[in-house]
């Protein structure tokens, strides 16, 4: 192998980390909605998954439904996680040029 060969090979992984960090910033910042019950319960979500904010309609606030609303807000969040993998994963394969990269799987950076 070249030393320019090599030296290119690092520039291109050098790039691909900046444009790594750079998409994790866009993600982190990301606002995904999920929603369950029709949309009575709403939470929302960065990207990352930390919850922000949840929303429940007020004819759902009765003590013998909270069995049905705890239900629901489980439903909503994995929804709104759901939504932020894809959109993850969308914007990795955007970046990667549709390279498969195993779930989880962190660059050598």
């Amino acid at each position: 192998m070249a030393i320019g060969d090599l030296m290119g090979m690092m520039k291109q992984a050098k790039e691909l980390q900046s444009k790594m960090e750079s998409m994790q910033q866009e993600v982190a910042a990301m606002e995904v909605l999920g929603a369950s019950g029709g949309g009575l319960v709403k939470v929302t979500m960065n990207g990352k998954g930390d919850l922000k904010a949840i929303s429940i309609d007020p004819s759902l606030m009765k003590p013998e439904e909270a069995e049905i609303v705890e239900d629901l807000i489980v439903t909503a969040c994995n929804d709104a996680r759901a939504k932020a993998e894809a959109a993850l994963a969308e914007k990795m394969r955007a970046m990667t040029g549709g390279l498969q990269l195993p779930p989880g799987m962190k660059l050598p950076f």
